[in-house]
């Protein structure tokens, strides 16, 4: 026993070194040229704030596979070397909500604040700002702990008379009762002796409720898009890929009207510069940022997508295969993706939606892979629960793209400023916690009697005004009809090919 739990330690220390070396490697790749060797505080930030959220997510399979270590002792003190999960828990929950709502605000302030001042200032000004948005922050949360920061537990009062010890035992499904008295009163309690326990809950666990459900607001709607755009985006961008290469004319033509295009954008970049050093940014000003940096991206696309149909220098022919195994590998991807979207889809129907649950559904799965081998249905939770944040992830990526009033930092691989990628962290951060309670909620039967099924139990689900929410399933409902709708949004308008963008004008 001892040494299966050893093996868990040891797995968890490697798995959070890999995590770390991983998330190091998407900043490097992934940051803008403008970044390398400077802004390192944010980079900090950005690395950690990834390695917990993947880290919080791995936390759940880990904390099955601890309690399955004990399985077979009387009770879990009774084992060796296994990983205190309710504390770990509780220090990745204090260091989520630090990262989010104090040092990710602080970076971000910092980052984007006037190069001219000296760093002294720079701190200064931003420790101001995140001061500022503590305060408000903590009156908002104080004055609803004061008024709602209650829990309601219903519980029902059972009674029964007594009754002889019988001679022999004898019970069904129609009687269970001993012998005949039918002294059952406590079996039969009557729903008129249900009532309603009151207690004030800790400003901790209220303060982590109410970012749950901000964080759970953020996962329905990202997470419901994400988990149909996911797999779709892949196969679509199968579908509409290019089908041969293009001619040297044609190219010509293309990189052409491309640069006619760039020079526009450059023209009206350099106009709005002028105008912010006049310091005339009004609403149309705004306004017309946000065209140019819409243009901007499209032209992007658009760049990338003619070097894909006409690739140059001395192994074009090499770049033009490994283009068409990329977008072959895409599509494998895809509908591997759309296997487990659908399975998550049916699992949340049949296990969550419907009362009683028609089968255990992934469960049961999970639980023959772990006789299989001892940790096979761990692996595979662990996916379905990682395949869930990343879900999240492309949802967001989709709804920033596509949405007008929701503003999205994008990410782009070798050109994502800092400012863009602390934005994103503090949005998986705030998602992963929901992300965790999802999949506790979901997978409650082969999750039982774990750390997290005891925080994200009775307590968050019977809070004073958000209980309904839980009861009457909204998030759920709300995820599957988002997944409904991009489902049926990529099927009217998944296949369509790109185009080249037209030419760009400013609002005057």
């Amino acid at each position: 026993m001892g040494d299966f739990n050893l093996a868990l330690v040891i797995v968890a220390i490697i798995l959070c070194v890999i995590v770390f070396v991983f998330n190091v490697y998407l900043l490097v790749n992934y940051q803008h040229p403008d970044d390398k060797n400077q802004a390192y505080f944010p980079k900090f930030v950005v690395v950690l704030g990834l390695s917990v959220a993947a880290i919080s997510i791995l936390m759940l399979p880990a904390d099955v596979a601890n309690r399955q270590a004990c399985r077979h002792a009387i009770y879990n003190g009774a084992c060796n070397l296994t990983l205190p999960m309710k504390d770990m828990w509780l220090a990745i929950y204090i260091l989520d909500a630090v990262l989010v709502f104090f040092i990710i605000p602080f970076a971000m302030f910092y980052y984007e604040g006037d190069q001219d001042k000296s760093v002294g200032k720079r701190i200064r000004s931003a420790l101001l700002w995140v001061v500022v948005t503590a305060i408000v922050c903590a009156l908002v949360l104080g004055i609803l702990y004061g008024l709602v920061g209650k829990v309601d537990f219903t519980v029902r009062h059972l009674s029964s008379s007594t009754t002889s010890f019988p001679s022999s035992w004898s019970f069904s499904s129609s009687q269970e009762c001993i012998s005949g008295s039918h002294q059952c009163s406590a079996y039969s309690a009557s729903d008129s002796s249900e009532k309603t326990w009151t207690m004030r809950t800790t400003f901790p666990e209220y303060v982590v409720a109410l970012a749950t459900i901000v964080g759970s607001v953020l996962f329905t709607i990202f997470g419901g898009v994400g988990i149909a755009c996911l797999p779709l985006g892949l196969i679509f961008s199968f579908v509409r890929r290019p089908k041969a290469v293009i001619t040297r004319s044609q190219y010509i033509k293309e990189a052409t009207e491309l640069g006619k295009k760039a020079k526009e954008l450059k023209k009206a970049a350099d106009a709005l510069h002028q105008e912010e050093r006049s310091g005339s940014k009004g609403r149309k000003w705004r306004k017309n940022v946000k065209a140019v940096e819409k243009e901007l991206l499209q032209l992007e696309e658009d760049v990338k997508l003619l070097e894909e149909v006409y690739p140059q220098g001395e192994k074009a022919e090499t770049t033009w295969a490994m283009t068409v195994l990329g977008y072959l590998a895409k599509l494998v991807l895809g509908i591997l993706g759309l296997i487990v979207s659908v399975a998550w889809i049916a699992h949340i129907i049949i296990y969550l939606l419907i009362s009683p649950p028609l089968s255990p559904f992934l469960n049961e799965v999970f639980i023959k892979l772990d006789d299989i081998w001892g940790l096979l249905g761990t692996v595979a939770f662990a996916f379905f629960c990682f395949y869930l944040l990343l879900a999240v992830i492309a949802g967001a990526m989709m709804l920033g793209m596509k949405l007008v009033f929701i503003t999205i930092h994008p990410m782009k691989w070798g050109a994502t400023l800092m400012n863009s990628f602390l934005f994103n962290v503090g949005l998986i951060l705030l998602c992963s916690i929901s992300v965790i309670q999802f999949c506790s909620t979901a997978f409650a039967y082969y999750a039982q009697a774990t750390a997290a099924q005891e925080i994200f139990g009775h307590t968050l689900q019977s809070l004073r005004g958000i209980r309904y929410l839980y009861k009457y399933n909204v998030f759920q409902i709300a995820f599957i009809v988002l997944a409904g709708l991009t489902f049926v949004y990529y099927a009217a308008f998944g296949w369509r090919r790109k185009k080249p963008s037209g030419r760009f004008q400013l609002s005057s």
